[in-house]
């Protein structure tokens, strides 16, 4: 382990790369200490009393979405940019077609991408001015307050700016660095508020016990997301035998890997974002009944909706995703068959039903990891901020990031050895066929 990560800054290129990355990521943490003109500096320090609506959208836009920064409303609506035309890639016969050509194709939807942005981003921060500083007269500048119209533009466009800088930080790092850019400043926006959060805990005599505390809820929850997100089922496939002459070709057989974990965090963002709003509609309507029901994340009737819309959400991704029709095809073109199964639509039946087993297994797995840190955490003197790093959500994030630039890195490591072995074996400036 230790060779490995010696190994990382041993190579020019694997270190340029990783020292590239966190220059890009301290660039784009510092964002975060210019604030939007017209704001009061006398901010609060935490949005956590809004519910859990800017809990859940802090971990999703790697910063904290009240903030009074440009960069207030982070990655998040390049996120959901690429997750709607994630979707629509899949709905839509144009939008696919573009798709598959190739790198061309892949370079226009990036296009497009980008410039769905600039709706979404001025959306969500005419959102964040109505929904939180017009919210909190405290967080507007004393000469500000009697023209709303301006300060709404400036808000508007500050937050839209910075959502455009985020964005192209994280395709410099997706280009330029280890890769995987909007990931990898979502968990470092995660992994920032955890020191803030930290320090918010008292340090009385129950100190060493909540941080004991802590440590097991993570260490248990890491373990179990770990374990589900490296598990897969194996479908074996078979590859027909072709004889030409006296020469036998394929016969090999491979694996087709499905993820149990196959959506990843995607039923969760679905299931967060839609649950949140009968909250708001009820607290705007004065039902405070219904608002604490749903506000109350231990609650029978909160579970239970929960629970339903995760297990929806997340066979509705997976289905949209794993299209079984379209990959006996593939096999069937190729000249591959699942062992006992016959080609087409018998390949696509059992496909159907192997992924439905693994998406229950998956589902299962995503309600519990984002409903019990609430009821682990319920009673304890822990802050909504911690309660929040501890959550499912943030904490599937951050090991899922973790684990694929883990995997990343090694890639790049095995690639480089190879590179150095066979300019080794063939010396310099020769290949193995001008040495023959």
């Amino acid at each position: 382990m230790e060779q490995s990560f010696l190994n990382l800054f041993r190579n020019e290129g694997t270190r340029n790369k990783v020292v590239t990355t966190i220059l890009l990521l301290l660039c784009y943490r510092l964002g975060f200490q210019v604030p939007i003109p017209g704001m009061s500096p006398d901010f609060l320090e935490s949005q956590a009393s809004q519910g859990s609506l800017f809990g859940m959208l802090s971990a999703f836009s790697g910063g904290s979405i009240g903030q009074t920064t440009v960069f207030g409303l982070g990655i998040m609506p390049y996120i959901s940019a690429s997750i709607i035309f994630s979707m629509l890639g899949k709905v839509s016969p144009t939008i696919e077609a573009v798709a598959k050509e190739g790198a061309a194709g892949q370079k226009k939807i990036n296009q497009w991408t980008r410039l769905a942005v600039v709706p979404i981003a001025v959306l969500q921060a005419v959102f964040v001015f109505t929904g939180v500083f017009m919210q909190r007269p405290e967080m507007i500048d004393d000469g500000m307050k009697n023209n709303l119209t301006a300060l709404g533009l400036i808000v508007v466009m500050s937050l839209l700016a910075g959502a455009l800088i985020v964005m192209w930080i994280g395709e410099l790092i997706t280009e330029h660095g280890v890769g995987n850019g909007a990931s990898l400043i979502i968990m470092a926006g995660i992994i920032a508020e955890m020191p803030s959060a930290l320090l918010t805990l008292s340090s009385d005599d129950s100190f060493y016990q909540m941080i004991l505390q802590i440590l097991a809820i993570w260490i248990v929850t890491v373990f179990f997301v770990v374990f589900i997100h490296k598990g897969a089922r194996r479908v074996p496939i078979q590859y027909a035998r072709l004889t030409r002459g006296r020469r036998v070709y394929g016969g090999q057989r491979h694996y087709l890997p499905l993820k149990v974990n196959m959506a990843g965090v995607m039923p969760i963002i679905f299931a967060s974002v839609i649950f949140v709003v009968p909250g708001l509609i009820f607290t705007w309507l004065g039902w405070s009944s219904m608002e604490r029901i749903f506000n109350d994340n231990t609650g029978f009737v909160y579970v239970t909706l929960y629970v339903a819309m995760v297990f929806g959400f997340c066979f509705f991704w997976n289905r949209l995703m794993f299209q079984p029709d379209e990959i006996a095809d593939n096999l069937r073109e190729h000249g591959s068959f699942i062992p006992g199964i016959r080609p087409g639509a018998k390949t696509s039946e059992y496909l159907a039903n192997v992924l439905t087993r693994i998406t229950i297994a998956g589902a299962a797995f995503l309600a519990v990891i984002a409903v019990l840190p609430a009821f682990v955490t319920k009673g304890s003197a822990l802050p909504l901020s911690l309660q929040y790093f501890l959550g499912g959500t943030s904490v599937l994030i951050v090991v899922g990031v973790a684990l694929e630039l883990v995997d990343r890195l090694q890639s790049e490591l095995v690639m480089k050895s190879y590179d150095r072995e066979s300019q080794t074996s063939t010396g310099p400036g020769w290949t193995k066929k001008e040495r023959a």
